[in-house]
């Protein structure tokens, strides 16, 4: 069995500040984590492993830094781990990076799950 799970880094909410002029996130000097929701789909897809002998990778777009991301993912026990990462993507919408996603997952190969 294939699965891979996309994940995403974001700025660790338990200690998001917000600018009081711009009302923006401030990221600076907040940590960025792996998307609770996300953590959630390895641990799901690690007990397919378990049970199932499975093969898990781990697909993430962003910046370089995002590669601590799956560097966690692949010490909680994903197998491979790729990222996503250009300048072209900076700022993309949700569309374009689904489409991107989607894209990359097609040329991996076959997937009998996606997460």
């Amino acid at each position: 069995m294939q699965i891979i799970v996309t994940v995403k880094q974001v700025p660790d909410t338990t200690e998001v500040r917000i600018d009081p002029k711009t009302n923006s996130l401030i990221r600076e000097g907040v940590p960025s984590i792996i998307n609770p929701e996300d953590r959630h789909a390895i641990e799901a897809a690690l007990c397919l492993k378990d049970q199932h002998g499975a093969t898990v990778t781990a697909l993430s777009m962003g910046p370089p830094q995002a590669a601590a991301v799956l560097e966690e993912a692949l010490a909680l026990g994903v197998d491979k781990a790729i990222l996503l990462s250009d300048r072209v993507f900076a700022g993309s919408d949700t569309l374009v990076t689904a489409f991107t996603l989607s894209r990359a997952i097609m040329k991996q190969g076959a997937f009998d799950l996606i997460l």
